[in-house]
């Protein structure tokens, strides 16, 4: 199985091809393509390609799925024997990424997904499965209703 090695946003990760990624956030609107060329490690099944400390060509192509925020972390801070606390909460802004695509140094490629796999559509699937339960639970409580009178 071929992976690659990428940085964004301080933090590395091993990808490979149809992997959904949530990094630091990027200004990149929805469905928009996005590249990695940051890359540090490209293994194909055969051969290793190692960077020094990048790999001057290799690239890493995704495709943004939505901007997200993380779940909330609470910060607590006390003083004791003072009466002072204090309460904060926070959401880091994230983006979910799918890898489409791993190119060495030379643009060939090791990896790749086709387009039908690419899962862009995945919360309009959910909204739909929501919308169809709360049309069947008005449907039932239409039915009560008229039963009991």
């Amino acid at each position: 199985m071929s992976f690659a090695i990428i940085e964004t946003g301080g933090k590395q990760y091993k990808v490979s091809a149809s992997n959904i990624l949530k990094v630091e956030k990027l200004n990149i609107k929805k469905g928009n393509k996005v590249e990695f060329k940051k890359v540090l490690l490209v293994n194909d099944d055969k051969t290793v390609e190692i960077g020094d400390p990048m790999i001057s060509g290799a690239v890493v192509e995704g495709m943004m799925l939505e901007n997200i925020k993380d779940r909330k972390v609470i910060v607590f801070k006390k003083r004791r024997r003072q009466n002072s606390r204090k309460r904060y909460g926070h959401r880091q802004p994230l983006s979910k990424v799918q890898i489409t695509k791993i190119l060495s140094k030379n643009g060939k490629v090791v990896a790749q997904i086709k387009d039908s796999e690419i899962k862009l559509s995945s919360g309009k699937q959910e909204e739909k499965k929501l919308s169809s339960k709360k049309v069947k639970n008005v449907k039932t409580k239409v039915v009560k209703k008229k039963e009991k009178k």
